[in-house]
């Protein structure tokens, strides 16, 4: 969806500074909140799209400031609120017991949330998919350019551009709709190239690419007269 959690390729949140500490859990919460969001899998979400779209889904200014484990938990209350695993009296209230001036919630449930079934719990993600491929190798493509007002794999950075398949990959489940409920639908999967060019404009590095998976149904011809980049 389009929302705070999409900054792939926008400017102004400085370099990323990677560290080389070999700790797992770099505060013990961290640790904690690891845990629970695995063992509430098959009980307040089915798949690893479902808790992404639901860390998609917080407040977008916890999703700024609460950092990546502090994330995750916004996701999980969400998730804990529309599965009735919990209520929200009953988190505001363990809140209370661990710290007299907690942060802001981030969790934002809906009032009409995806349901999943226990076959969600099927880790192979691999799906029959009853048409041909309808792109091959070397073909030229254009992602789709329109907003997503649900969870999806294309970033917005790649939106509108053109780029040349390079390989095939099968049918793969569709986190699209895996994220909504539908574990079952699956949708060829190819990887595209995109010249540097076509992406960052003049910021892009001349002679080097940018290589993505991404799903049939986020691609289609390019048609006659259109303008990318």
């Amino acid at each position: 969806m389009d929302s705070i959690h999409d900054l792939g390729g926008k400017l102004g949140f400085g370099e990323v500074a990677p560290t080389n500490d070999p700790v797992g859990f770099l505060e013990r919460w961290h640790g904690a909140v690891f845990a629970m969001t695995f063992s509430s899998g098959g009980t307040a979400f089915g798949s690893g799209d479902q808790f992404r779209h639901a860390i998609e889904r917080i407040d977008p200014v916890g999703y700024l400031t609460h950092g990546y484990y502090g994330r995750w938990l916004g996701g999980l209350e969400t998730l804990l609120l529309e599965s009735e695993t919990l209520t929200s009296t009953e988190i505001e209230e363990k809140v209370r017991q661990v710290d007299s001036d907690p942060a802001p919630a981030a969790a934002r449930p809906s009032a009409t949330p995806d349901r999943f079934t226990e076959k969600y719990r099927d880790l192979d993600a691999r799906r029959p998919v009853d048409t041909v491929p309808r792109f091959q190798e070397g073909q030229v493509v254009v992602t789709r350019s329109t907003p997503s007002i649900g969870h999806t794999r294309l970033p917005a950075y790649a939106r509108g551009k053109q780029g040349t398949i390079v390989a095939l990959h099968g049918g793969w489940v569709l986190p699209d709709a895996s994220a909504h409920g539908n574990v079952d639908r699956g949708d060829h999967l190819y990887t595209v190239a995109f010249d540097s060019g076509e992406l960052w404009g003049e910021a892009g590095e001349p002679g080097t690419s940018t290589r993505l998976d991404l799903f049939e149904s986020y691609l289609h011809l390019p048609a006659q007269g259109e303008a990318h980049g």
